[in-house]
């Protein structure tokens, strides 16, 4: 059976996780010179309390080659087909690492490497949906071409109760058009060509959510859809129930936002990402 790989900022959950026997290669959060794997060291929840107490702003880091490198040499002794799906490469260097690793481990097992260009849920979607294909007995290449069909028709979404965090991160992409001293505006933020970009820039957090969840509502043929918090659990149950309303809650995927984005969104960032026809 092909295995697939993803990395910490897919917010794949355990129950997932455990269930398809995804791998999961933790990315880096430093505080100063403590580095912590994320999902592994520090958890989401530990995360944000310390994002917003530690004096210390934190930085991040790709996991190193090695790391690939040992996992591919283990799962090479239970399949001769990998997945690897990976953060967008505009945003961190975890997909060239991969590809490094490949590249030392040699001919051990067919290796495919796909850089998602996307993060959070439009990762989490693609990597289970490629993992359920596996489980059903697809070969690689199959799956290959299902993800490279769906990747375009994945749409993540978030929305920040300020820039700053962004900034900070360095991860600021096209987003630096809503800049000039408008920190404490309420955007709501895309993934274009691997980069963070604006959708859309409201003045308050509940047009934000009226905007996120029409966002989800306009996806044509809407096929799955995550969401996801960092620590605003009561308004992630309200973007359930409004979603709800037009496609199945109980079809509707929840999980944590990653400490890794969590550097670069902040303590309050929502999300939703979709999966539609086009």
């Amino acid at each position: 059976m092909v295995k697939i790989i993803c990395d910490s900022t897919g917010d794949l959950t355990q129950d997932v996780v455990k269930k398809y026997g995804i791998s999961i290669i933790p990315l880096n959060v430093l505080f100063g010179t403590e580095t912590l794997q994320d999902g592994v060291s520090i958890t989401p929840d530990m995360f944000y309390k310390r994002l917003v107490a530690d004096k210390v702003h934190p930085t991040t880091s790709a996991p190193a080659p090695g790391l690939y490198t040992e996992l591919y040499r283990k799962l090479a002794k239970e399949t001769d087909e990998i997945l690897v799906l990976t953060i967008s490469g505009g945003l961190s260097a975890t997909c060239e690492s991969a590809l490094q690793a490949k590249n030392l481990v040699g001919d051990i097992c067919k290796i495919e490497i796909i850089d998602s260009r996307l993060t959070c849920g439009g990762l989490f979607l693609p990597a289970l949906r490629a993992a359920q294909a596996a489980e059903k007995g697809a070969k690689l290449k199959e799956i290959v071409d299902l993800i490279r069909d769906l990747l375009p028709r994945t749409h993540a979404y978030m929305i920040f109760d300020t820039l700053e965090y962004l900034l900070k991160g360095g991860r600021i992409g096209k987003v630096r058009a809503l800049m000039g001293g408008l920190l404490k505006l309420n955007p709501i933020i895309t993934l274009k060509d691997g980069v963070t970009m604006p959708v859309a820039k409201t003045r308050s957090r509940e047009k934000a959510k009226d905007a996120l969840v029409k966002l989800v509502k306009d996806t044509p043929g809407i096929e799955e859809v995550i969401i996801e918090d960092a620590t605003t659990q009561v308004e992630l149950e309200e973007l359930a129930d409004r979603i709800g309303d037009f496609y199945p809650k109980e079809k509707i995927y929840r999980s944590k936002i990653s400490p890794v984005i969590g550097v670069h969104c902040g303590p309050n960032v929502l999300a939703a990402s979709v999966i539609g026809k086009s």
